[in-house]
Formats: structure tokens, C-alpha cells, sequence
């Protein structure tokens, strides 16, 4: 008797408390799980955005936390500072600049990158040191693990798993076709 392949649950549905680039309306939504200190995330980090820019408002891009601190030195302390900077409106800010400055996130360039963008550095340091944004970061990973993430970076095109490669040439025209232009 053969064994049934093993499925694997869709990610959480899109909520309020996403990070996500484009209307929830749009025709494709891409999510991504990614930790700020992996090699592999920094390389798809330039696809998604050239993904972005060449479907417009036909694409919805959310970008979920997945640290590796096994793996990837720093990542859940990358992954904080994210979360911080969200609370004040600069979520996005700090996901370029932990992409852009990989492997360079210890709690001083942190809290550089806090100031380059704007935040209350004061506010930003304390939520750092108390680890304010650590359960949700923490829980978030959780999620993730019940859909069938192992590893970074892992997208969804639509509910689907990307199983391919993670390059323009592979990605681009999934999301596409998702998107009805394939």
C-alpha cells in the first residue's frame, strides 16, 4: 500500500498585523518568509523587487519573519528591530536596511539604522533591550512552522508553495500566471 503524499497547510491568511506592500485586492499576493541574516533572503530581497515593480498594483507583497538563530548569527535581533521599527510606521524602512547591510546587525549598526530612518531612538533601544517584540517574533516563527516552513527563504504565490527556484526568471513568471498574465 502506497503512502499518500504529504500535503501541506496554506500559510496563515493575510491579517491586519502583516507587513504588506500593495492592496489586499490586488490580483496575486506574494508572501514570503525570510530571516534578515540569510545569504539566500538578501539575494531574493532584489528578485521581490523587481517582482514589485513589474506587476504594480496587481501584486500584494507580505513579508513574514522567519529567523534562523541557529543558522544566521543575529536574526531574531534583526527580526526585533523590524518589528520595532513597525510601531512606528517604518517596518519597511528597516527590511531594506537589514537587506542592504546583511551580516552587519549587531545592536550598534541596529540602532544606526534606527536613526538613518527616524525612529525615537530612545523608544527603539529600550524595546531592543527588553526584548519587547521577541514573543511576536518568536510566535510568528510558530506559525510558520504549522504551514510547513523549514527554511528561508520560502514563498507562497497565492495559499501555493513555490517550489522552484527563487530567481527572476522562475519566480516573475509564476507570480504571472497566478496573476491570470501568463
Amino acid at each position: 500500500m502506497k503512502t499518500p503524499p504529504r500535503t501541506r497547510p496554506p500559510p496563515p491568511p493575510v491579517c491586519a498585523s502583516d507587513h504588506a506592500r500593495g492592496s489586499p485586492l490586488a490580483e496575486v499576493t506574494l508572501i514570503a518568509y525570510g530571516d534578515f541574516a540569510c545569504p539566500a533572503c538578501a539575494a531574493t530581497y532584489t528578485v521581490v523587487k523587481q517582482i514589485q515593480a513589474r506587476m504594480g498594483a496587481r501584486l500584494q507583497y507580505v513579508f513574514r519573519s522567519f529567523p534562523q538563530p541557529g543558522q544566521h548569527r543575529n536574526s531574531e535581533e534583526a527580526a526585533e528591530a523590524a518589528e520595532s521599527a513597525s510601531t512606528q510606521g517604518r517596518f519597511w524602512e528597516m527590511h531594506d536596511r537589514l537587506f542592504e547591510n546583511q551580516g552587519a546587525s549587531d545592536e550598534l549598526r541596529l540602532a544606526r539604522y534606527a536613526t538613518q530612518i527616524g525612529l525615537d531612538l530612545g523608544r527603539f533601544r529600550r524595546e531592543i533591550s527588553e526584548h519587547v517584540h521577541l514573543a511576536a517574533v518568536r510566535a510568528g516563527r510558530s506559525a510558520a512552522t504549522r504551514s510547513g516552513v523549514t527554511g528561508t527563504p520560502t514563498f507562497f504565490i497565492n495559499t501555493q508553495r513555490h517550489e522552484s527556484d527563487f530567481g527572476l526568471a522562475t519566480l516573475l513568471p509564476a507570480v504571472q500566471a497566478a496573476a491570470g498574465m501568463g
